[in-house]
């Protein structure tokens, strides 16, 4: 079951799908947070996942973030990483309060491509969230100062930087927020100018296929300068002893950030490859969701349940 639902995150309103298990009969248990893609809305990828998951037993709850789709803020399509690690926190307090669904010491993180980077940051910080886990998922900072598959030069940041103060500065004297495009017209720009990995995210947010009339398809320029400094990846080190799933396609160009995450990570860790599957083909494609979702349903089952959670409070 589906419900609407919002709660607020630094004085935003933010909007979200809470999915129920069809049991009247339940008593409180555990439950995940679901982020989204870095362009996506919560009925794409973050609503399948949470979705499914719900289907496994778990109460899920996917949102969006501020400046997203349908939550509060201003200017719409700004990328904030302090506001979408925010957001998480936000949520997991929510579920906090829903005594009537979730026992408050039993609830998880996952996020997807961006939200994989934003989970593990909110995590490193917030002891609430027990266990960790993400799925094709970025450091959307990284991505953008080195590229999706790590080889962009210094060259290419540096004139985003100069295009977000520009941008800024034109802001200031009362132009309305100053965005840039995400997306190419067609497929074959998308697959000239990104290659396969172009073409799959066009492919996803622009299509059939995957398309939302409020998926993100330009990006407010400030967010751009707002990504010099984070790191997502950084504390990773102080979600130990909780544990954390790192699930990534075998394909798939981002890896490398995977391998970060997983690298500075403690035990307990693990980085879970899923075979043929590039990173977009992880949001939708059932040969490789259905693996994940496995994956990811075991993870939680073993380390939301009460005898778990008491071993990480004691440790």
């Amino acid at each position: 079951m589906r419900t609407d639902v919002s709660f607020t995150s630094n004085g935003m309103r933010i909007a979200a799908h809470l999915y129920t298990p069809d049991d009247d009969s339940r008593t409180p248990g555990p439950a995940i947070v679901v982020g989204h893609p870095g362009s996506g809305v919560k009925e794409q990828a973050a609503g399948l996942y949470a979705q499914r998951l719900t289907d496994r037993g778990f109460v899920t709850l996917a949102l969006d973030a501020a400046y997203q789709g349908e939550s509060e803020g201003e200017p719409h399509g700004l990328e904030d990483p302090a506001q979408r690690v925010e957001d998480f926190k936000a949520a997991v307090s929510y579920l906090a309060t829903r005594d009537d669904l979730v026992d408050r010491a039993r609830i998880g993180g996952l996020g997807i491509c961006a939200s994989g980077g934003y989970v593990v940051a909110a995590s490193s910080g917030d002891h609430r969230i027990k266990a960790v886990a993400t799925v094709s998922g970025v450091d959307l900072a990284a991505h953008f100062r080195h590229g999706g598959d790590g080889t962009q030069g210094p060259e290419v940041f540096q004139g985003m930087l100069e295009a977000s103060a520009a941008a800024r500065t034109i802001e200031a004297r009362g132009a309305e927020p100053q965005t840039f495009r995400l997306f190419p017209d067609t497929v074959e720009e998308a697959l000239a100018q990104g290659g396969e990995y172009g073409r799959e995210g066009f492919e996803y947010y622009c299509t059939p296929r995957a398309e939302h009339p409020r998926s993100m398809k330009r990006m407010v320029w400030s967010s751009i300068d707002r990504m010099t400094f984070f790191d997502a990846f950084e504390c990773t080190h102080l979600i130990a002893p909780r544990p954390l799933l790192i699930i990534v396609g075998r394909e798939a160009v981002t890896s490398w950030m995977a391998v970060d995450c997983y690298q500075r990570a403690r035990e307990p860790k693990e980085l879970s490859w899923i075979e043929g599957a590039s990173h977009n083909a992880l949001y939708d494609k059932e040969e490789y969701v259905g693996p994940a979702i496995a994956r990811l349903a075991g993870f939680y089952e073993a380390n939301l349940a009460a005898a778990a959670v008491e071993l990480v409070a004691a440790a």
